[in-house]
């Protein structure tokens, strides 16, 4: 939850190659103080069968910047092994996005939801509320 002094941060994952939110996504979060400062890494979670990932940290007193690093290789692997199963092995089985980083810029005292809309060859994020 955002104060008058700080940010506050949430996301959920929507795989729009099958419409379904995308469970088990691990995302780390990470500040910094200041377009030169170094990131600090705060910690992450997954997301949930709804896709979401309430548990994420709080930000820090002074945070400007925000990374939000979604680790999407191990979801498309499980997906492909999932849609492969009763099927032939097809002949490109790598995941193009392995992990998709998203850095944005904080006010104190806002709440900000990135959605990330993601299918094998593509993402979109946005501001959402």
């Amino acid at each position: 939850m955002s104060t008058h002094t700080t940010a506050s941060v949430s996301t959920h994952i929507l795989d729009t190659s099958i419409g379904r939110p995308a469970e088990g996504v691990a995302i780390s979060l990470a500040a910094r103080s200041g377009r030169d400062a170094e990131w600090v890494a705060l910690g992450g979670s997954a997301t949930d069968a709804d896709g979401r990932c309430k548990d994420l940290p709080a930000l820090p007193e002074g945070t400007t910047h925000v990374r939000l690093d979604f680790e999407t290789e191990a979801y498309f692997v499980k997906k492909q092994a999932e849609a492969q199963q009763d099927a032939p092995a097809t002949r490109d089985s790598g995941v193009f996005f392995p992990e998709v980083a998203i850095t944005f810029a904080v006010v104190p005292g806002e709440h900000y939801h990135v959605p990330l809309l993601l299918n094998p060859f593509g993402y979109s994020v946005y501001r959402g509320s």
